[in-house]
């Protein structure tokens, strides 16, 4: 399993599910409560507006109480009555009505059309008969009763919560009532704040997730940088490690050639021209085929000197890599009809055994890479020493090529692999530069590799 994913399975998915019935559990109880809040604040409401009513009929009733104790039952008392609550009222749509008992109207204040009509066959728009409800609720003792009826401040039809009670002598119904929808607009008003806080409640927990996931993702990535500095660290000493062994390995086999190999073939050819001096002193001659067997060894001489110097030059451990580059230089003009100029800037210092020879590899690869490929008449090698680090450069005159081809052509380019890989293997950076003025190739080491631990 990649560390990505189990990031994902072991901290991100738990505190994703957390969150979420967290969020789940806040909307809840934000519902909730609000459905608790409302149901108590609606009940507090029509309470208030029930003290409210029977208030109001008992200030009404005390406007008309002198006259009906007064034992008085003539029709201008009556009537002086009817004008004495006709009079009241309280707001736009607060007013006092008046029936018999047997449902006509005597005094309506906002719909005087209705006085002298018998409404006791009236229904709301719910179907319950309005008349017939306010007049038995009187006739029990007084009380509440909720109806539809037409509101006059806007003309519609509206719940409305009426108080009525009966003056018994009279045959009268004396009642009021308040329009219940303005506690519609106001739980409707609750509703929507309701609604407001359990979206805040959800914005901030969906940004609390996201600043989770946030801090979960960075400790990720830094964990995937921090492992993959730990592997590129560790990859990097393993293939310095690989070189030096290859570099060990080639100096070994260079001191075989050179103390077993190289002195055996001396040894062969020292007999040899010993027993050709002693035909010679003999007077005799020495036959042909020790001539070329001389000849042989000294090829397979050569030979083996110049294999051991290509596996391991001595001047790269004796004399530093300025003297073996200027070594190769020569041997590369020696070898064919292109010279190789060494030029150093600056001033040579000791550089660590694996920076003087990943440094000698590159340029020996650059070389081998001019004479197979470049067909240059001029080659430069130039090797600079500052303060920041030491640079190589190597440069022809040749046919350049696509390095971006090159690069993405797994069967080509694997010299430049390789010089790349050597040279980020001791901290540096190798550049190429190629067209059709010819090729360079610089290698760069900063001071911190370039300097002996």
């Amino acid at each position: 399993m990649k560390l990505r994913t189990k990031i994902i399975a072991l901290a991100v998915a738990p505190l994703l599910i957390a969150l979420v019935l967290v969020a789940l559990a806040v909307r809840h109880q934000e519902r909730d409560l609000a459905q608790r809040e409302r149901a108590l604040i609606e009940q507090t409401y029509m309470a208030q507006r029930r003290n409210e009513l029977r208030s109001y009929v008992e200030l009404a009733l005390s406007v008309v109480r002198p006259l009906y104790d007064a034992g008085l039952d003539d029709d201008a008392t009556r009537n002086e009555a009817l004008r004495r609550l006709a009079a009241l009222d309280y707001g736009d749509d607060g007013y006092f009505f008046v029936y018999d008992l047997d449902g006509r109207s005597l005094m309506h204040s906002r719909q005087p059309e209705l006085v002298g009509q018998n409404l006791l066959a009236l229904r709301d728009s719910q179907g319950r008969p309005t008349i017939q409800d306010l007049i038995a609720q009187a006739r029990r003792g007084g009380g509440f009763v909720e109806y539809q009826w037409r509101k006059p401040s806007s003309a519609q039809t509206a719940p409305k919560l009426g108080y009525v009670t009966a003056l018994p002598r009279w045959n009268w119904m004396v009642g009021t009532g308040l329009y219940l929808d303005d506690i519609e607009s106001t739980m409707n008003t609750l509703d929507r704040q309701m609604n407001v806080n359990v979206t805040t409640t959800m914005l901030w927990i969906a940004g609390i997730a996201a600043l989770c996931l946030g801090v979960v993702s960075a400790a990720g990535l830094l964990l995937n940088l921090s492992e993959h500095r730990v592997a590129e660290a560790k990859l990097r000493l393993l293939a310095r490690q690989v070189v030096q062994s290859q570099e060990d390995e080639r100096g070994h086999l260079a001191r075989e050639l050179h103390d077993g190999t190289s002195q055996t073939l001396v040894s062969a050819k020292l007999l040899i021209e010993s027993a050709v001096d002693a035909l010679e002193r003999t007077h005799q001659a020495a036959p042909p085929a020790l001539g070329k067997a001389l000849q042989r060894l000294n090829d397979s001489l050569s030979e083996v000197r110049r294999i051991s110097h290509r596996l391991r030059p001595a001047l790269l451990d004796t004399l530093g890599l300025p003297a073996a580059l200027e070594r190769l230089g020569e041997e590369f003009g020696e070898e064919g009809a292109v010279a190789a100029s060494v030029v150093v800037h600056g001033t040579p210092r000791e550089l660590p055994q694996e920076v003087k020879t990943a440094l000698f590899r590159v340029t020996q690869e650059a070389l081998t890479n001019v004479r197979k490929h470049a067909r240059a008449q001029q080659v430069r090698i130039a090797l600079d020493f500052d303060a920041d680090g030491v640079r190589l450069e190597v440069g022809d005159d040749g046919t350049g090529f696509d390095v971006d081809a090159m690069q993405l052509d797994p069967r080509r380019g694997i010299g430049l692999r390789n010089m790349r890989e050597r040279v980020a293997a001791i901290g540096g950076r190798l550049r190429v530069r190629s067209g059709g003025s010819g090729t360079s190739i610089l290698a760069d080491v900063p001071a911190d590799g370039a300097e002996p631990a």
